[in-house]
C-alpha cells in the first residue's frame, strides 16, 4: 500500500474508531445517567415506583411468573410483601408473605375491587399495577405496614362520630397534631372539607382532589405524605397529612435533573476528550518536529547527519525496529535516507570539481603562461637588436615561436572540442561505417610518416567489414589521440600493436604498446582533464586532455573503455563500441 493511501486509510478509521468510541462513551454515560435517575427516581416514590419496574421486568416462562431476586431481596429488607393476583383471582406469586399470616392465597371480586378503592387490606397499606403484558391481565399488590395509617384508625375509633371528629376531641387531637406537624383533613363523599384540624400551614396548601392522588402515586416530588381511610357508612374519608422525614421539600424536577446529569456528561466527554486529543496532537507532531530538524540541519549543510543520537532513540528500538508511532512514515524516512546520501554524494562531487577544476585552471594557465613567455622573450630580442642575429639563430627564434604557438592552438582547439562534446548527441552524426577501415586507415596514417620512423606500428583486423553506427570525424579524432599518447609518452623504439575485432557481440579495440607504462596514481587520474600524470618527462608538449577527450568520445558513443598499464611493462587500452 502506497503512503498517500496508507495515510489517508490510517486517519480515516483513526477518526472513525475515535468518533465511535465518544459516542460510545456518551451512550454509556447517558445509560448509567438515566439508571441512576431512575434509581433515585424509584427510591424517592417508594413503594409506588418499585411496584411499577417490577411490574415491567417480569417475564412469564412455562406458566409462571419469573422476577429478580434483588427485587425480591428487596422487598424483604423492607417489611413488604408482594403477591400477583391472575385473572382467576389466585395468587400465583409471592413474595415475603410467610410473616403475614392474614394474606389470603386467592381473593374474591369484592376484595379485589376494596382493596383498589381503598388502597388498603387490613392493616396494610397497598399499592396495586395492573398488567396487561401477558395473555392475561394480572394484577401485582405491593403491601407494608404504614404506622400513619395504623394511627389514623386509631384516631377514627377513639374521637370519630357520625365520620367526623367528635367536637369535645377536637381541641386534644388539634394539639397532638400540631405537635407532629400534621393535619387532618374530613372530606364529605361529595369533596367539601367538613372538617380541618392541626398545623394550618396545609390549609394554605389548598390540596385540590387530584393533587391528592398526586401525591399517592409520587410522594418525592411534593412535601408531604398522607394516608387516608374511608368510612364504609357515613361515606366520609379522613386525610391525614404529615411532613416527609427529612422536614425539606423533595421535589426534584426532571427536566432540571436531566439538565444538569447532561451538562456533566458533557464536561466528563470533554476531559476525556482533551487528553485524547494532546496525545493524538503529539503522536502526529512529533515526526514533523523530526523532519523540522532535518530541514535545519540540511540547510546548514549537515547531510551526513540525518538523526541525531536523540533522535535515532526516538525513532527506533533498541533491536533496531522502528517505534510504532513513526512506522506510518517508514517511505518519507527512508526518502530522507536516500535524499541526504544523495546530497552528500553530490555535495562531495561538487567538491571535487572544484579541486579538479582550479587544478585544471592551474595548469592551463602555467602552460599557457610557459609559452607565452618564451614567445615574448623572443620578441624582445628580436625588437632590440635584430640585425645582431645570424640567419640560423634567426631560423632558431622563428621555430622555436612556431612551436610553441603550435602548442597554444593544439590546447586551444582541445578547449573547443571540450565544450562541443558537452552538447553530447548535437554535435554527432551517426551513420554506418566499417570500423575495420576506419582504425586500419588510422595506423597506416602513422607508419606512412616520416617522422615517426622511430616507432614501430602493427595492425591486426578482420578481414570482412565491421559496421556499427558512429561518427567517422569523431572516432578518426579518437584513434589520432591514442596513437599520439603512444609516441608522446615514450621513448623511440616502442611498438605498438592496433587490434580490431568483436566481443561479447561488440566491436573492440585494443592499443598495446610495452613502453613506460604508468603507475597507479596517473592511471587513477588518467581520464581526468588536464591531467598528464608523473611519468611525463614533456613540459609542454600534449595539452593534457587527449584521453579525457578520448573517454568522452566513446561515451557519447554509448561504449566504454579500459586502461591497464604498468611502470616498465607497457598499456593497454581496450574500447568496447555497441554494433
Amino acid at each position: 500500500m502506497k503512503i498517500q493511501q496508507r495515510m489517508a486509510f490510517h486517519f480515516t478509521y483513526q477518526l472513525i474508531f475515535y468518533a465511535l468510541l465518544m459516542v460510545a462513551i456518551t451512550l454509556v454515560a447517558c445509560i448509567l445517567f438515566f439508571q441512576n435517575m431512575t434509581s433515585n427516581e424509584i427510591r424517592r416514590n417508594f413503594p409506588v415506583g418499585v411496584l411499577q419496574q417490577i411490574a415491567q421486568e417480569a417475564h412469564h416462562k412455562d406458566g409462571t411468573i419469573q422476577i429478580s431476586p434483588e427485587w425480591d431481596k428487596l422487598i424483604e429488607e423492607k417489611g413488604m410483601w408482594l403477591q400477583v393476583v391472575s385473572a382467576e383471582g389466585e395468587v400465583i406469586y409471592a413474595v415475603n408473605t410467610t410473616p403475614h399470616h392474614t394474606l389470603p392465597a386467592s381473593y374474591s371480586i369484592a376484595q379485589l375491587l376494596d382493596i383498589q378503592e381503598t388502597r388498603t387490606f387490613g392493616t396494610y397499606a397497598v399499592h396495586t399495577q395492573l398488567n396487561f403484558a401477558f395473555q392475561d391481565p394480572l394484577l401485582y399488590m405491593l403491601g407494608y405496614p404504614s404506622p400513619d395509617l395504623d394511627q389514623l384508625v386509631a384516631w377514627f375509633d377513639a374521637y370519630g362520630q357520625h365520620g367526623i371528629v367528635r367536637s369535645e376531641a377536637v381541641s386534644h387531637l388539634d394539639r397532638r397534631l400540631r405537635k407532629t406537624g400534621s393535619y387532618l383533613q374530613v372530606i364529605d363523599p361529595k369533596s367539601h372539607i367538613v372538617q380541618g384540624i392541626g398545623d394550618e400551614a396545609y390549609v394554605q396548601k389548598a390540596y385540590r382532589p387530584l393533587d391528592i392522588l398526586a401525591i399517592q402515586q409520587s410522594p418525592s416530588n411534593y412535601d408531604t405524605n398522607i394516608v387516608a381511610h374511608r368510612d364504609k357508612l357515613s361515606g366520609m374519608t379522613w386525610i391525614l397529612y404529615t411532613p416527609h422525614a427529612a422536614g425539606a421539600p423533595l421535589k426534584h424536577p426532571v427536566m432540571e435533573k436531566a439538565t444538569r446529569g447532561l451538562v456533566r456528561i458533557t464536561v466528563l466527554i470533554l476531559l476525556l476528550a482533551l487528553p485524547i486529543s494532546i496525545w493524538h496532537g503529539y503522536r502526529y507532531g512529533q515526526p514533523l518536529i523530526l523532519f523540522a530538524g532535518w530541514f535545519e540541519r540540511m540547510g546548514r549543510g549537515q547531510y551526513d547527519q540525518v538523526l541525531t543520537a536523540k533522535d535515532m532513540r526516538k525513532v527506533f528500538r533498541r533491536n533496531g525496529m522502528m517505534r510504532i508511532r513513526y512506522r506510518l512514515y517508514k517511505e518519507v524516512i527512508e526518502s530522507f535516507y536516500q535524499m541526504t546520501h544523495q546530497l552528500a554524494q553530490i555535495e562531495k562531487e561538487r567538491e571535487r570539481l572544484e579541486k579538479a577544476q582550479a587544478e585544471w585552471m592551474s595548469g592551463i594557465s602555467h602552460d599557457l603562461r610557459t609559452p607565452l613567455a618564451t614567445i615574448q622573450g623572443y620578441g624582445y630580442m628580436l625588437e632590440s637588436l635584430p640585425e645582431q642575429w645570424s640567419q640560423e639563430e634567426m631560423r632558431i627564434i622563428g621555430s622555436t615561436i612556431r612551436e610553441k604557438g603550435d602548442y597554444m592552438l593544439e590546447l586551444i582547439s582541445d578547449f573547443s572540442l571540450i565544450h562541443q562534446l558537452k552538447q553530447g548527441d548535437s554535435i554527432m552524426k551517426f551513420r554506418e561505417i566499417d570500423l575495420v577501415e576506419l582504425v586500419r586507415c588510422s595506423v597506416l596514417k602513422y607508419v606512412n610518416d616520416a617522422m615517426m620512423s622511430e616507432y614501430q606500428f602493427h595492425y591486426v583486423g578482420e578481414d570482412c567489414p565491421l559496421l556499427i553506427q558512429a561518427d567517422e570525424t569523431w572516432l578518426m579524432r579518437l584513434m589520432d589521440n591514442l596513437l599520439s599518447n603512444a609516441v608522446k609518452h615514450n621513448p623511440p623504439g616502442v611498438i605498438v600493436n592496433v587490434y580490431v575485432g568483436r566481443m561479447n557481440d561488440k566491436a573492440c579495440i585494443r592499443v598495446i604498446d610495452n613502453g613506460k607504462g604508468m603507475d597507479e596514481e596517473t592511471l587513477h587520474h588518467l581520464f581526468n582533464r588536464y591531467y598528464r600524470g608523473t611519468n611525463s618527462d614533456e613540459s609542454t608538449e600534449g595539452s593534457g586532455l587527449g584521453m579525457s577527450i578520448a573517454k568522452t568520445i566513446v561515451e557519447a558513443h554509448s561504449g566504454e573503455i579500459q586502461v591497464k598499464s604498468k611502470v616498465w611493462q607497457g598499456t593497454i587500452i581496450e574500447i568496447l563500441l555497441p554494433n
